[in-house]
């Protein structure tokens, strides 16, 4: 082995070297305030540095006969998700402060599955692809259970985990009906021998299913309300756009590319998922009144508008996939930003009639979070409408009908979806009530984190160049 290849793996080379050093900062340390706000500022400055090294522009690379690849775009999705990373480490400031006073442990588990979820999307084996899948599935769990005086926390925890074995062992199953065919684990190989026949079809839905519980696709979601719902609120904005937006690339990378002689298959499996996801999620998101239960219904409806870029098998689609989830970060982030810090303010309420008349008291955060809530919805002139249309352009690009059909589906459902957005609007600015949340200070990673999602939300749609970016680095 020449491990001198190592240091093709730069941007997971950052990622470890800054996991030791928050592990040693936390250990050598101090424990109390003025400690967890240095491994705050650490854990961000290592992120950012992350960031800097996937957006350096370099060849293609791969590692150890090609278990490991990357590209420019898999490079570009690596900055986006340390971006977001950045952005919920940023906004957790007040939690771990006030809640969760477990500074360490928390920071080392989200570079952790940070750290997995790039080594998943670097993959160019089902091995390393499989390794990359746990290493961000296992910390998530304990990411999830980590508000250890919440029973809603750890229940919420065991039911991740136990969906995630489940899943995990479908996809292996999966994965050996394509090797029983191919003979190899090889992505490359696999694609140059993989026919559709009984045992290679199983397998691709087998391996579907697994991604399929990552991304939370219906029939794939049931985990995901009571497990967001259980999570803290940091978690559960981590939950629903890194770790989705992760599967969501890896997925496209791998149909494209090592299923694309079965496209006829996979891309009509595809059509199916994506109505039912964004169909049954809005209407169950209409009945929700625990906001972070209705987000997880939002999440679920997110993301088969994130897949339907897919169904075009094209570099358009690779492109919208990856600008629709940069935006998504941004617009879900600035609302589980005000969620959390609502949370915190009322007790721990996080039902959507603690915002009655919260435009009353709190304007700017009201103003901001309806920003965010407008972005989701795909209302212009902000960057989700952008988003929609570039993923709609991509899902009709091969001219099927059944496309057509899909992407008409979506188009109804973004007024479905519309709607139960404004339910959070109507609360703020219309319901009365004789007890509103009382006026509050905002803290400084809340005021940061903010920022920067709701300039993300106002110029990533208009500044063209962004897309353009992503556009340019291809597959």
């Amino acid at each position: 082995m020449n491990y001198s290849e190592f240091m093709n793996m730069q941007p997971e080379f950052v990622l470890v070297l800054g996991l030791i050093i928050v592990f040693f900062f936390d250990f050598f340390g101090r424990r109390d305030a003025e400690g967890r706000k240095g491994l705050w500022m650490l854990t961000s400055f290592m992120l950012m540095s992350t960031i800097s090294r996937c957006l350096i522009h370099n060849e293609p690379t791969s590692a150890f006969g090609g278990i490991y690849v990357t590209s420019d775009a898999v490079n570009v999705m690596k900055a986006i998700l340390a971006f977001g990373t950045l952005v919920v480490v940023i906004m957790s400031n007040s939690w771990v402060e006030k809640t969760a006073k477990i500074a360490g442990e928390f920071y080392m588990l989200i570079l952790s599955t940070l750290l997995g979820m790039f080594v998943m999307m670097s993959s160019g084996n089902f091995l390393l692809f499989f390794l990359g899948l746990e290493m961000a599935s296992v910390p998530l769990a304990c990411l999830v259970a980590f508000d250890r005086h919440r029973k809603d926390s750890a229940e919420g925890a065991a039911k991740y985990i136990l969906v995630a074995t489940f899943s995990s062992g479908v996809m292996l199953f999966g994965i050996s009906f394509i090797y029983a065919a191919t003979g190899t684990l090889y992505f490359d190989d696999v694609a140059n021998t993989i026919f559709a026949e009984p045992l290679t079809i199983m397998g691709l839905v087998f391996f579907f299913s697994g991604l399929g519980f990552k991304i939370s696709l219906v029939p794939f979601h049931f985990w995901t309300a009571d497990t967001y719902q259980g999570a803290p609120t940091p978690v559960t904005g981590y939950l629903s756009v890194i770790s989705k937006g992760a599967a969501a690339i890896t997925l496209c990378i791998i149909l494209m590319k090592v299923f694309a002689p079965m496209i006829e298959y996979w891309e009509y499996m595809l059509y199916v998922v994506i109505v039912l996801s964004i169909t049954v999620a809005n209407l169950f998101a209409i009945r929700q009144s625990e906001l972070k239960r209705f987000m997880a219904f939002s999440s679920i409806s997110q993301a088969g508008y994130i897949m339907l870029a897919v169904v075009g098998n094209s570099q358009l689609g690779v492109a919208a996939l990856t600008y629709y989830v940069l935006v998504y970060i941004v617009a879900n982030m600035a609302v589980f930003t005000v969620i959390n810090v609502v949370e915190q303010q009322n007790g721990g309420r996080t039902d959507m009639a603690a915002y009655n008349g919260f435009y009353q008291t709190n304007p700017k955060l009201s103003f901001l979070m309806t920003l965010a809530l407008f972005s989701l919805a795909g209302i212009p002139p902000f960057a989700g409408m952008f988003s929609k249309f570039f993923v709609f352009m991509a899902g009709v690009e091969n001219g099927s009908l059944a496309a057509y059909f899909v992407v008409f589906i979506a188009l109804v459902n973004t007024v479905v979806s519309l709607y139960y957005y404004l339910l959070i609007v109507k609360a703020m600015y219309i319901t009365k009530t004789d007890s509103p949340l009382p006026t509050f200070k905002s803290d400084e990673g809340t005021k940061i984190a903010l920022g920067i999602c709701t300039a993300g939300i106002a110029l990533f749609g208009i500044v063209s160049c962004i897309y353009e970016w992503i556009a340019a680095a291809g597959l």
